[in-house]
């Protein structure tokens, strides 16, 4: 099972932030189990489902039973896992006249690389709808199918660049979120608003930010200064590897790959000491996102 020392402290309920109008999360849907919940974010584009990908097969091969959910209408994000783009779980309630109890779970759930289970919500046809309904959905679908009792860890990959209540879903499930960023000032920035939004949601949910991914980046000395100055910390460091793209090409994960290049053992090895780091020592940041004017005059060359 998963260390208890990952579970973040209790918090005291309040409001989820100034302006909120995001979508408010059934209490009946909360996530009660075992599981190691963590939901990865980041600039879009970015490479998050490559990143989760990735790291849910480096639990699994950790002897984990993973599950992981993608929350982007693209549903893209387990393909790598299935080598196929799998039904949504939107489409699939759709077609019941979204009457779930009429669904088995091989309708929405699907085997990935290693035993991963995949799960792609999908989401409603754009400008029509929220996605954070479509997540409260998917994890109603779950619960009432006793799929989590199963599982000891849980990845939300999360659309990116969008600040609604679709945005925010997973962090009320969450136990942990991950930011996937590059050394450059947009990712920083779009990583910035992101801290925010954890922090906000940290008042009246569990989750906590675990810490960033630096990728696709040959140096860190950006995303070093951010850190220094907010409180962040950097838990893995993929640089810009060949054989990250050619896997991605491939429709299969890192550890799939059958090739001589010699950094792939690399990209493996960083993958299974980032997940290892998250079951044995995963630490709570508490962290003070910056103004947006401060980021101009924190980053960049003097």
């Amino acid at each position: 099972m998963v260390a208890t020392n990952v579970r973040p402290p209790a918090i005291k309920k309040g409001e989820d932030g100034e302006g909120s109008l995001q979508v408010h999360q059934d209490a009946s849907m909360n996530i009660e189990t075992g599981a190691l919940v963590i939901a990865v974010y980041g600039k879009g584009g970015i490479g998050k489902s490559t990143t989760s990908s990735n790291l849910s097969a480096a639990f699994s091969h950790l002897g984990k039973r993973v599950l992981q959910i993608g929350c982007d209408p693209k549903h893209d994000s387990t393909f790598t896992l299935t080598k196929r783009m799998v039904p949504t779980v939107i489409d699939i309630l759709e077609t019941v006249d979204f009457h779930s109890e009429e669904l088995q779970t091989e309708d929405f759930m699907f085997e990935g690389y290693n035993g991963v289970m995949c799960i792609e919500s999908g989401g409603p046809p754009a400008g029509t709808g929220c996605g954070g309904y479509v997540t409260g959905q998917t994890v109603k679908l779950l619960k009432e199918h006793h799929l989590l009792e199963d599982t000891d860890v849980v990845i939300f990959d999360v659309l990116g660049d969008v600040v609604c209540g679709g945005f925010a879903a997973p962090l009320q499930h969450a136990h942990y979120c991950l930011i996937v960023t590059a050394n450059d000032f947009d990712s920083i920035f779009a990583m910035n608003r992101i801290v925010a939004a954890i922090r906000s949601k940290a008042k009246n949910y569990k989750v906590r930010l675990g810490g960033i991914i630096a990728n696709r980046s040959e140096g860190t000395d950006q995303i070093d200064k951010y850190n220094e100055r907010v409180g962040l910390k950097t838990l893995a460091h993929f640089r810009t590897v060949d054989a990250i793209r050619r896997s991605r090409l491939k429709k299969c994960t890192v550890f799939e790959m059958d090739d001589p290049d010699p950094e792939i053992q690399v990209v493996r090895d960083e993958y299974l000491k980032l997940a290892k780091g998250m079951l044995e020592d995963a630490t709570p940041l508490e962290v003070e996102p910056l103004k947006d004017r401060d980021i101009f005059d924190l980053l960049g060359f003097e």
